[in-house]
């Protein structure tokens, strides 16, 4: 679907700094998110800088406009003292309007490495599972990729009144060109996932469940991504008897062309605040199956445009992808529901609500600078 440009002539322009550890295209979501976020802004007109330890996504940043730094960002309590120089230089340098931190480092950094600030600090929460995303709270707004996220962080100290939802969206994504890749004419009936390969992201569910699928339909299973449990994954898929018909690809950045040969695609984390994945498999069409956690009911109109089933239910997983696969006529409306009112997916959108956000922070913080102390004279 065509999008409209963006205003190239914004009414606000803005310095903004984003802090993340990285810029390795790893299929790391985070970084992902931010590198999509910080080319459209720069698109839009904003004078952007990504400050992380670097990485393959450095050569795309700066073909939008987007300005690299250097700066190390550890939880090495040793290394605080050169990460809050490291910092010190980059806001003296770049003197932003915006501190944008998408991990927890840059926001403790960013809140405490600088004292008498001049910017407005932005923290994004984009996975509530660790404990330390409760110090993202330290941003004068606090933004969320899910309105499950949102009730979560709640519960977990953050104001209301510094909360904002800014809801995951990958259309028109940057870091994947205009054309597609090439066909990959995989094998079908096929079941494809695309996801890390860690045990929380229900990789041993898919396989139970398609080993059972086996039993009454020839079909194969790819599994596109990497991670530290895959050995795990390939030896289950050995003992449960299904190695020949399950692909383990390895990582792919640009998994386009394996969404679009996809008869039934899987989610099947047991937690997930806003995966991107989900937008990317909405947007080529794919019938799902996810599972009913975090965010991802929300990306699905709670189950309009896609099927779904309980984490950790490897059984019920089988029932809906052997059901997908042999009812064609069905499988082909949940594609159809897939592609339908797709452009709050999109980056352009994802851009836009961001800077509302930005703008907010920045009359807030002003506001607060203005009001007179409440501290008493000292006594003569």
């Amino acid at each position: 679907m065509p999008q409209a440009p963006l205003n190239l002539e914004p009414e606000l322009v803005m310095k903004i700094v984003h802090l993340a550890t990285h810029a390795q295209c790893i299929g790391n979501g985070t970084v992902n998110a931010m590198v999509d976020l910080a080319c459209m802004q720069a698109r839009a007109g904003h004078d952007v800088a990504v400050a992380s330890s670097g990485g393959a996504f450095e050569p795309l940043l700066r073909r939008h406009g987007v300005t690299h730094s250097l700066l190390q960002q550890s939880r090495q309590p040793w290394r605080v003292p050169a990460m809050i120089a490291g910092f010190g230089r980059l806001i003296e340098r770049f003197n932003p309007d915006i501190v944008h931190a998408h991990m927890m480092t840059g926001a403790l950094i960013s809140r405490f490495g600088s004292m008498r600030r001049h910017f407005a600090l932005v923290t994004t929460v984009h996975h509530d599972i660790q404990k330390s995303a409760s110090l993202m709270r330290f941003g004068d707004r606090v933004i969320v990729v899910s309105h499950a996220v949102g009730d979560a962080m709640l519960e977990r100290g953050v104001m209301a009144d510094t909360l904002s939802v800014v809801t995951s969206g990958t259309m028109g994504s940057p870091r994947f060109g205009r054309q597609m890749p090439r066909p990959l004419h995989l094998q079908h009936p096929n079941v494809v996932c695309v996801s890390a390969m860690f045990e929380r992201n229900g990789i041993a569910d898919l396989l139970h469940a398609f080993a059972h699928v086996r039993q009454t339909q020839d079909a194969q299973l790819y599994l596109v991504g990497d991670g530290p449990d895959r050995g795990l994954m390939e030896g289950l898929a050995e003992q449960l008897g299904i190695a020949n018909y399950v692909q383990f690809t390895g990582f792919v950045a640009d998994p386009r062309a394996y969404l679009a040969e996809a008869d039934v695609f899987v989610f099947a984390a047991h937690q997930a605040p806003g995966p991107l994945v989900i937008s990317e498999a909405r947007e080529a069409g794919c019938a799902i199956v996810a599972t009913k956690v975090g965010g991802v009911p929300e990306m699905l109109e709670n189950g309009t445009a896609a099927v779904l089933v309980a984490p950790q239910e490897p059984m019920q997983l089988a029932a809906k992808v052997g059901w997908l696969l042999m009812d064609s006529p069905v499988r082909a409306q949940y594609a159809a529901r897939a592609k339908r009112d797709l452009e709050r997916f999109s980056v352009q959108r994802v851009c836009a609500e961001h800077l509302a956000v930005y703008e907010q922070a920045i009359s807030q913080r002003a506001e607060r600078q203005a009001q007179p102390s409440t501290r008493r004279a000292p006594v003569a």
